[in-house]
Parts: C-alpha cells; sequence; structure tokens
C-alpha cells in the first residue's frame, strides 16, 4: 500500500483526532483523509505525509464576502507548508479524518478567520492538481460583515477588496492557482 491507513477501524479515529488535539499536536501531524481519482476515501495519514507523498486529499473554500459584495483576500505567512506568502481569496484547508466537507469549512473558518456559527452555502465541487498538490475541493461561501481575528500563525495579512481590483492584483502578485480558479468559477457561475 503507498500510504498507511488508520491503524484502527474507521470509525475510531474521530476519536485518536479529539485527543490528538487536545493534546496540542503540530499541524504536520494532523490525521487527514486520503482520496482516490473518484473522490472515493481510501486511507488517512499525517498531513506531513500526505505533503511528502503528493497524496490526494480533501479540501475546503470559503469564500468570505461582506454586504458590500467586497471579497476577503488574506496573505498567507511565510511558514505555510504550500504557497507561502502568497495571496489567497479563500479561507479553508485541508478536511481532516473523521471531518466532513462542512464541517472541515466551520473549523477553517473560525480558527483563519474567528468567524463562528455562520450559514455557509456549498456551490461546487473540483479537482485541482499541480506540481504541488493533488486535492478535491467543495467550495462554499457566506456574507459577514463583523470583525475577523486572523489566525497568526496562517494569515500574515487580509482586507475586504472588490473582486476587480482582486484580479488586477492576481496580474502582478503570486495568488494561489487553485484559489484563483475558484473565484474565476464562482464569477463565471454569477454573472
Amino acid at each position: 500500500m503507498p500510504y498507511a491507513l488508520c491503524p484502527m477501524p474507521y470509525a475510531l479515529c474521530p476519536m485518536l483526532i479529539t485527543l490528538l488535539r487536545v493534546m496540542q499536536m503540530d499541524a504536520g501531524d494532523e490525521l487527514v483523509i486520503i482520496v482516490d481519482e473518484g473522490n472515493g476515501e481510501v486511507g488517512v495519514v499525517p498531513r506531513r505525509e500526505m505533503r511528502a507523498g503528493r497524496l490526494r486529499h480533501r479540501a475546503t473554500y470559503i469564500l468570505v464576502f461582506n454586504s458590500k459584495g467586497e471579497i476577503f483576500v488574506q496573505k498567507r505567512t511565510q511558514t505555510k507548508d504550500v504557497f507561502p506568502g502568497y495571496f489567497d481569496v479563500a479561507a479553508g484547508g485541508v478536511v481532516l479524518a473523521g471531518e466532513s466537507y462542512e464541517e472541515g469549512a466551520l473549523r477553517e473558518l473560525e480558527e483563519e478567520l474567528g468567524i463562528r456559527e455562520i450559514p455557509l452555502t456549498s456551490l461546487f465541487d473540483f479537482y485541482h492538481e499541480d506540481e504541488h498538490i493533488r486535492l478535491w475541493g467543495r467550495v462554499f461561501s457566506c456574507e459577514y460583515d463583523g470583525p475577523l481575528v486572523l489566525q497568526e500563525e496562517e494569515v500574515e495579512s487580509g482586507e475586504f477588496m472588490r473582486v476587480d481590483e482582486v484580479l488586477r492584483l492576481a496580474a502582478i502578485k503570486r495568488f494561489t492557482p487553485d484559489c484563483l480558479y475558484v473565484l474565476k468559477r464562482y464569477l463565471g457561475d454569477h454573472r
């Protein structure tokens, strides 16, 4: 087998994940769902192993708009394990073992931006592959006008911007390619 499966019945993995979170584990030790080309679950490995092997996994993308229709754009920290220092138009991240896409999206939204208990709209699923990552993503959106609390380990800075400004900035600055695809597809579907 190209990767190790969770060494216990899959139904017990959520209990292990909870225990590891309580123990303040390193992000590289987080257990993530590995999927096949059709997005079927095939295993669970530590995040570090998923990155090193460029294993196919699941990720969430949340487009955060304010009531003026502006989108939140964040600058990733230099310590991110993929695309460090790039701009990003979506909050989100890797879906952990035992989580659904929706649970992962809500967790990431709270961790990265401090946004809690807000309804998400599910938009679309997609597959993305480049020299760094291979993933199945699910895209959500939400509207939020409240205060933001940026996760200092992951988000260097951020601001709400008009979408046309974001597209102009993307022509001269480094943006994560998967998130640019997400924004362009969203715009194609909503214009």
